[in-house]
């Protein structure tokens, strides 16, 4: 079968890009992936892990003879490196990004296009909080949703080539129009990183916080996960997309304004009130879609402490032909036992796991 891509030049082998391209190889859906990057160690490491076929010495040469070209960098390189290409693309080669603001990448790139390339801005909402190509995943983008930002003077066959990279690398194809995708992405992802940053250094600056953060709990931790994130990467972010977060930013502190008033008037009514109806939204997102990280379809089992007893209930559930994706130990009691939380990519993998274990004697529940 031949493959989607003739030859695909990648820039910026970090954790997106090196994960397109380990997804891409591992797929047959490219004739060959080739990397470029600044720094010789990674591009050697991305070769070693499968991320790319082989490494290019400048963005000229990598991109030479390619027909679909991805720019993975941070938002604020992506133009200049647009521009730096732009003489040695071939004639009907596709560009496109990965970042997370799009109008005005769109629309600049779009005015620097000569006739017979296209660009298609692109954003694959999947991530993690680790960095770099060594981080990188053929899995990640599974049933994670790939916006795509067309204009209108996107040309079809571009925008069907940048769907067919979406849909092959297993992601769920979003088209949006980039000025409200920049708006959206400010509510659900950019306002959210700000408040994470925002609450650790609230936390680390209070008065003797090192006696206060090993209290922190799973409430902390979870809240707070995506500030692990590139500070250099979200710098960009916020720089691109100044104008949304800063609308968004005027919204939250709007809705944090009512709450703080209500405490100081003892107003305990409104505060419920407004945790209901947080509740009520918040229960009906759909859990199982995966965002900016990926989500599981979990359960939480109670093991005992004693030798083997990990590998004692995945043999069981291997021996049943269910699939662990991912395996964390929770808490533990040395002598007594602990929890477990084990996860799985379907949700009848998840039925078909508590079953096999339940059946076994051990204690289980659905997360």
């Amino acid at each position: 079968m031949n493959p989607d891509f003739e030859k695909v030049a990648i820039i910026g082998v970090g954790l997106i890009g090196g994960s397109l391209g380990m997804s891409l190889r591992s797929r047959g859906l490219a004739g060959e992936v080739v990397g470029v990057g600044s720094r010789v160690d990674d591009l050697r490491l991305a070769v070693e892990l499968g991320a790319v076929d082989r490494y290019a010495g400048s963005p000229a040469d990598g991109v030479t003879g390619a027909d679909l070209i991805i720019i993975a960098t941070p938002v604020s390189a992506t133009l200049s490196i647009l521009r730096e290409i732009l003489p040695h693309l071939a004639p009907g080669a596709v560009v496109t990004d990965v970042g997370s603001t799009k109008a005005e990448v769109v629309r600049a790139a779009e005015n620097m296009l000569p006739p017979g390339i296209s660009f298609v801005g692109g954003h694959p909402m999947a991530g993690s909080e680790h960095n770099g190509v060594g981080g990188a995943d053929p899995y990640l983008f599974e049933n994670a949703f790939y916006l795509i930002t067309p204009s209108a003077d996107t040309r079809p066959a571009a925008l069907e080539k940048i769907k067919k990279l979406a849909v092959g690398v297993g992601a769920k194809v979003v088209e949006i129009e980039p000025e409200r995708h920049d708006l959206a992405v400010a509510a659900v992802s950019h306002l959210p990183h700000l408040l994470a940053a925002a609450l650790v250094n609230t936390v680390a600056r209070m008065p003797d916080s090192e006696s206060v953060l090993p209290f922190a709990a799973g409430g902390f931790r979870d809240t707070t996960r995506i500030a692990a994130g590139s500070p250099l990467m979200w710098r960009d972010i916020f720089e691109t997309n100044r104008t949304q977060v800063l609308k968004i930013i005027r919204d939250f502190r709007g809705e944090l304004a009512l709450l703080e008033r209500a405490l100081q008037e003892g107003d305990m009514d409104t505060i419920q009130s407004n945790l209901a109806d947080a509740r009520a939204i918040r229960v009906t997102l759909p859990s199982k879609i995966k965002g900016y990280l990926p989500a599981l379809f979990e359960i939480i089992l109670t093991v005992p402490d004693q030798p083997g007893i990990i590998a004692g209930f995945t043999v069981n559930l291997a021996e049943s032909g269910v699939n662990i994706a991912n395996i964390e130990i929770l808490r533990v009691r040395e002598g007594e036992g602990g929890t477990i939380r084990v996860g799985f990519a379907t949700e009848q993998e998840q039925e078909n796991a508590i079953r096999v274990l339940r059946g076994k004697g051990y204690t289980v529940r659905k997360k």
